[in-house]
Formats: C-alpha cells, structure tokens, sequence
C-alpha cells in the first residue's frame, strides 16, 4: 500500500522551508531535512510514503541536486528515511519514538482530576423525562423475545428521517442500531477488512479508529491533515486513494476529531468519485454532525454524492446528547445492512431495548436539546481560547466552526511530557501521539471545551504553571492508562 509523493507537493507541503527559525546558522542541506523531519513529526507528510526522486525534488524546489541528495543522507542517518538502491526511498521514524496510540481504562473515576481526555458532554435534563416515557413503552415489548439486530423500528426510522432531513432520502432499512459509534466502526471492519487490508486514516484522526483498524492487522496508510483552517490538502488525499487503492478509508468529514475542521462540499463529491474509481468503501464518521458553531453551515452529507454505495455513514448520540447513552448507527444500503446483522448475530445480538426507547424520545425534542448545546459549546469554546491565549500565547489554536475539541500546537514538542506533568497537578490531557502513528504530532495537544468554563480556565492555569516547569521536571513514574475518547 506504498504510495508516492510528487516533488511538486512535497514543495507545497515544505512551504518556506528556508526561511525556518535557525535557517542562517544551517547549511541549505541541513535546513530541508529538518524541515522533512518537522513534516513527519507533525503528521502532514505520512510513514512509509516514497520521496520524489532527488533530481525530482530539486526541480521542484529550485535547489541543487547535492543539496536534496545530502538532505535525504542527513535523514537517513537520523533514521528518517529508509533507501534501496533502484527502488527509492521511503519515510520512517526512528524506532525509539514509537508510542502507543490506544488510550484505554483507568481503574477507578478520580473526582479530583480536571478530565480534558475525554470529549464529551454531561446528560442534557431531557435525559429523565425521556427514560420515564420510555419505561412506559417498554411493556409494548416484553412479550417477544427482545432480539432486534438491526434495531426497533421506531429508532431506525427516527434515524433515517434526520438524514432525510439533511437532505439524504434514506428508509429505515437502511439503518442499523449498533451500540454506539465505536461499535458500529467496529462491525463495518469485521465485515468489510479483511486481515491485513489497507486502511487510509487521517492523521491526526480517532484514537479509539486507530485501535479497531489496529485489531484488524490493518495495514493503515495516512493523510496529514494541515493546521490551518483548510485540513485537508485534496490533491494528495485524492492522490493517496489512487496510489494506494485502499480497501476502506475511516474519514471524519464534519467537525474532525481532533482538529475541528470541516470538509468542503466539493472535495467530498471528487472523494467519492475516486473511492469508486480506486475500489475503496468509505466509512464516513458524522459524530459531531449535530455541533455547528458560529452559525456555520453545514455541506451536503457525503453519501449524497454516492451512487454506487460506496459510503458507509456511522453516527450516533454520545456527542451531542450523552455517552453513557451507548446508542449509535450505521447507515448503508439495505443488502448490506443485512450483512452486517448476520455479523453482529455473532456478537451480541442486539442493542438493549429500553436504550433504544430512551433515544426515541430524545430525538423527538433533539432540536431543544441539540440548540442548547451549541450554545453551551460556542461559551464554553471562546472562554478556552481566550484563556490559552491569556496563559499560553506562544500556543496556536485555529478556531474550530463545529464539534467539541480544540487542536493546539504547542510552542515545542512536549506533548506527552506536559501529559505527564500535568496529571500530577489534576489535569488528565490527551497528548498529541493519541491521534497519530508511531510518535508523531509530539507538538498538538487535544484540548475539548465540555466542561464548564469555571473549570476550563482553572485546567489552563495548570497547564501553564507546568509547562514552564517541564526543564526542571524530574523522572516519570509508571501510570494507569487512561480513557481517550
């Protein structure tokens, strides 16, 4: 699943490289690699792509040829790049920067810790009356057996109206209630992704997407999302999925987890036509598809523009609703609903009814609720941003339309060293390398604005104080893994 970078994108992706802070003290060799390195480290320019050729890449970038050839040593002997006589050279991190990407359980909830691992709101107060109303339609179901592997009606309908209403006809066999959207990426890979298949990700994208493909032996390939407004670049995310023909790409197109960003409506109808022309299914994440901010405007869904069911669409109500609602859904043509029923079978059967009841009635008042959390979130968001660039302003952040995260890059790459530091004053964070492969994006930091704002500042006020006391910090002990979700 090796794919390739031209010399003309890798240029657009080096941007000024000559002028990089340090740039008058190296020799124009020294420069570009590092500014290789910094592209690898970010995640914009993927593990296991092939450079452009050397004469390639000094064409493009208008230098000489022993400067790009001394370049690609120097990256070599930091263990950057790995090269073959006649076949290329192809990126790499050096093996001691691997670090885990699954972020799994704590034992026990410390009321204590300021939790910024995890993004995700408080029950709405909906919640209550909405299990009342189900408890009183359970009796309707207590006569049968309680197995619906797609899901009960009422849901599966409710669902489909609200892509209908975006403006995506869909029927309720179209539809499949999964228990949660974890669990429906989940059995969308065992069905579709054989072991070992391709998989293209972006990078940052989902850590607990990382750890299912991880469980398939996927061969994963990535597209390095920018840190601008922008992400995506779509020549090369394009350009990945003809090189490579991976047999799924997991895509996060509204609201990125991590990132925020949204993806056009043009590149989601180019993405579509080249998954059909590559042979890939897409699997299109909408999580935060409920959480525009700042009046944004949402573009079509991307399975509007499918004609060849190629998009498979997961979703569900741990974000805008609550997580400990573990209701999610996919979205499908009919035939392969079913397909995916007869796998679930042989998991666990079905989701639980009255959890399903519940949901009913929440998406009956999901507007109500659904407004009051974006309004929650659009607060919660300017009051995070306004204390990072009061406590840290060497900090970046670009202003998300949408969803709950913030993505910053860091003034230097300690993410996982301010992690730990800042878990010993009672802040859990989510480093950078959570969302990313084999240690890259050490300079990010996943930060989600749903808790309340009280808390928020006082969490950035931690941080604050430890980062400036990373020099002096002394050695790391042994923790327990936490929840990244």
């Amino acid at each position: 699943m090796t794919s390739q970078v031209r010399g003309s994108q890798l240029a657009r992706l080096l941007g000024q490289w000559h002028a990089l802070p340090g740039r008058r003290r190296s020799p124009d060799y020294a420069a570009l690699a590092a500014a290789v390195r910094g592209l690898l480290a970010d995640g914009r320019l993927p593990l296991g792509v092939r450079l452009p050729a050397e004469r390639e890449l000094a064409e493009a970038l208008q230098i000489s040829r022993t400067t790009v050839s001394a370049a690609y040593r120097q990256l070599r002997e930091t263990g950057h790049l790995a090269s073959r006589r006649g076949a290329g050279s192809w990126t790499m991190l050096p093996g001691t920067h691997r670090v885990a990407t699954s972020g799994l359980w704590a034992p026990l909830d410390d009321r204590d810790m300021i939790d910024l691992g995890i993004a995700a709101l408080a029950a709405p107060p909906e919640l209550v009356p909405a299990a009342r109303a189900a408890a009183e339609d359970l009796p309707r179901y207590l006569g049968g057996a309680g197995y619906h592997p797609t899901g009960i009606i009422e849901l599966r309908e409710a669902v489909a109206q609200g892509y209908t209403d975006r403006g995506l006809p869909t029927q309720a066999e179209q539809i499949m209630v999964t228990s949660g959207t974890q669990h429906a990426l989940d059995l969308v890979l065992r069905l579709m992704l054989p072991p070992g298949g391709g998989a293209l990700v972006e990078s940052p994208t989902y850590p607990n997407g990382l750890a299912a493909l991880a469980a398939r032996r996927a061969r994963i390939a990535t597209h390095g999302l920018a840190a601008d407004e922008v992400g995506w670049d779509g020549e090369l995310l394009l350009g990945s999925l003809r090189q490579s023909r991976p047999k799924l790409a997991y895509l996060i197109p509204e609201f990125h987890n991590p990132t925020g960003h949204l993806m056009a409506a043009d590149l989601r109808e180019k993405l579509v036509a080249t998954a059909h022309t590559a042979g890939t299914d897409l699997i299109i994440d909408e999580s935060f598809v409920d959480l525009p901010l700042d009046r944004t405007v949402l573009p079509p869904p991307t399975a509007a523009f499918d004609r060849h069911a190629r998009v498979i669409t997961i979703g569900g109500m741990s974000k805008p609703y609550w997580g400990g609602l573990r209701i999610g859904w996919i979205r499908a043509s009919a035939p392969l609903v079913q397909r995916l029923a007869a796998v679930r079978v042989g998991m666990d059967m079905s989701s639980p009814v009255l959890d399903q009841l519940v949901a009913v009635h929440l998406l009956a008042v999901g507007p109500t609720i659904v407004a009051a959390r974006r309004r929650q979130l659009t607060a919660q968001r300017d009051v995070l941003i306004e204390a990072l660039a009061e406590q840290l302003p060497e900090w970046r952040v670009t202003v998300p339309r949408g969803g709950v995260t913030l993505w910053a890059e860091l003034d230097g790459p300690v993410s996982s060293a301010l992690a730990r530091a800042a878990e010993d004053v009672g802040v859990r964070l989510a480093p950078g390398p959570r969302f990313g492969l084999d240690g890259t994006l050490e300079r990010f930091l996943r930060l989600p604005f749903t808790l309340p704002p009280a808390e928020l500042v006082e969490a950035v006020g931690r941080i604050a104080a430890v980062r400036y006391d990373l020099d002096r910090a002394t050695a790391s002990r042994w923790r327990d893994p936490v929840v990244i979700a």
